[in-house]
């Protein structure tokens, strides 16, 4: 991608998973982008969501999940932590690659305006983006939060919205949309219970009561744990630093006879916010941002493929040929994924409309489910490993790490059984596409057969080589059967879809 955006959504629901699960779903599906991040708290009652992708890609996504969220949120019922006034309460866009801020602000109107015309929710406009001065201070939109708002928003000229109407939403509220730079939650926890110790150092840290110039802090209690804390929106952490602002909480905290019980990070953060924390607390003599190992693979190209390549190429025996299959089979969901968007929306196949938002929807999930898949075979191979360096003085201590053998075992061979299963639904998927889809994309089908193809002979193996007499032939004899039946049955569509590809290219 040439151009990236990203996008953190916070959806005003941290408790209910089904929910949250329903969002991210619509925005992964809506939109051609990659979700980075979901964080979900359950004090808060609040949920932020991070993707990437390009301007466009990320506008339908984030318009999805706004949608989504407006059905299955009621803000009269919602009871958090948090201030808010939406159910999506807050939409920024952060340019990272090769976007200007100009560009996401023009991003934030695109879909300020869609919100208030297509669903009817009052959307402000903050940050970068803030047509008002006032507005830049997220804090003064969210004042008085729903409850206050719907009774303002239509008597007060001050709170009248960027777009739609001056009436709140009934059920969803207002959504504010805005644009800029990175921003850190952090957090600090503190010992105790006094809600008004935290909300104290909240106040003598922030901005507006004389603080860090960029620092946003307020002071919530954490009723499970039975703790305090306080939590800030860094704005700026290359020129107010999360350890300033740790150093700070911890000695107002030693005031009132109080300890830090830890921090948190919510969402991302940049790397180079981390090493200038390990930078000021161990005191490097010599330039440490020069030798860190990730800063210098992305300069060689890309940290992911770089980074999977040189793991697979060492000396390691994981990752390896199993992961190689997941990456294999995430491929071709991607591609299947790709040709059922280009087939959307076309003049020749309109008819087949429906059909294709299916596929993608399914596509996508399939992509992730692989994509998963890669690290989990390091982590069931590793679990082998563990089990075979147990223990085995006693007889106790052997019959132990023998069951823990075989339950890893077994776990070793789930993980490539799941691209085996699924690789059957990619087949049904690439038969469709080679029917329907759109025939200048042909290829790109045959392209992702191949890779299931691959994919599956590779899950296989990886199957195999785990069989042992420990498992006991019926349990043996059961996979060998699944894995025949499952192979059949791709033949057959495998078939299907290089005859179509072939033909139309004509090969």
């Amino acid at each position: 991608m040439s151009k990236i955006v990203e996008c953190v959504p916070n959806f005003s629901e941290g408790r209910n998973k089904e929910i949250v699960d329903s969002i991210v779903n619509e925005i992964i599906t809506a939109g051609n982008v990659r979700l980075i991040d979901r964080e979900m708290d359950g004090d808060h009652n609040r949920s932020v969501i991070t993707f990437v992708g390009e301007p466009e890609e990320c506008l339908k996504a984030a318009f999805a999940g706004v949608k989504k969220a407006s059905e299955l949120i009621d803000l009269n019922k919602h009871k958090g932590e948090h201030p808010r006034i939406g159910a999506t309460d807050v939409v920024p866009f952060i340019p990272v690659k090769g976007v200007s801020m100009e560009e996401c602000v023009e991003l934030a109107n695109k879909l300020g305006e869609k919100i208030a015309s297509k669903l009817n929710i009052p959307v402000y406009l903050y940050e970068e983006a803030a047509r008002i001065s006032e507005r830049k201070n997220l804090a003064k939109i969210r004042k008085g939060q729903f409850e206050g708002l719907k009774n303002e928003i239509e008597i007060d000229l001050t709170r009248k919205p960027d777009f739609g109407e001056a009436k709140i939403h009934p059920t969803a509220g207002a959504t504010v949309v805005g644009a800029r730079y990175y921003l850190i939650a952090f957090n600090v926890n503190l010992r105790t219970d006094d809600l008004n110790i935290a909300k104290k150092i909240a106040k003598n840290i922030r901005f507006k009561n004389g603080g860090f110039r960029y620092i946003k802090a307020m002071g919530f209690a954490i009723k499970e744990r039975g703790i305090v804390q306080v939590s800030m929106n860094m704005t700026n952490y290359q020129k107010t630093s999360l350890y300033h602002a740790f150093e700070f909480v911890k000695r107002e905290a030693e005031r009132y006879g109080v300890l830090i019980a830890g921090s948190e990070l919510v969402g991302l953060t940049p790397m180079e916010a981390v090493i200038d924390i390990a930078d000021y607390y161990i005191r490097f003599e010599n330039p440490i941002h020069e030798q860190i190992l990730e800063n210098k693979i992305w300069e060689e190209g890309g940290i992911i493929p770089n980074e999977f390549l040189l793991s697979l190429s060492s000396d390691s025996p994981a990752p390896g040929g199993g992961s190689v299959a997941a990456m294999n089979a995430a491929q071709s969901a991607a591609l299947a994924e790709m040709v059922a968007r280009l087939t959307v929306g076309k003049k020749n196949y309109e008819e087949y409309n429906d059909e294709m938002n299916n596929i993608v929807k399914k596509a996508s999930n399939l992509k992730n489910i692989f994509t998963e898949r890669i690290q989990k075979d390091i982590d069931a191979f590793n679990e082998v490993m563990t089990a075979f360096k147990m223990p085995k003085n006693t007889d106790e201590e052997k019959a132990i790490r023998k069951e823990m053998i075989k339950k890893a075992t077994i776990g070793a061979i789930d993980s490539p059984m799941e691209i085996i299963n699924h690789s059957l639904e990619m087949a049904d998927i690439l038969k469709i596409l080679s029917d329907h889809g759109n025939k200048n994309a042909i290829s790109d089908v045959g392209v992702a057969s191949e890779n299931m193809q691959s994919a599956f002979k590779s899950a296989v193996y990886n199957v195999y080589i785990n069989f042992t007499p420990s498992l006991g032939e019926e349990f043996i004899k059961n996979k060998k059967k699944e894995i025949d039946n499952i192979n059949e049955k791709i033949r057959l569509s495998v078939n299907i879809i290089t005859k179509n590809v072939e033909s139309s290219i004509g090969f």
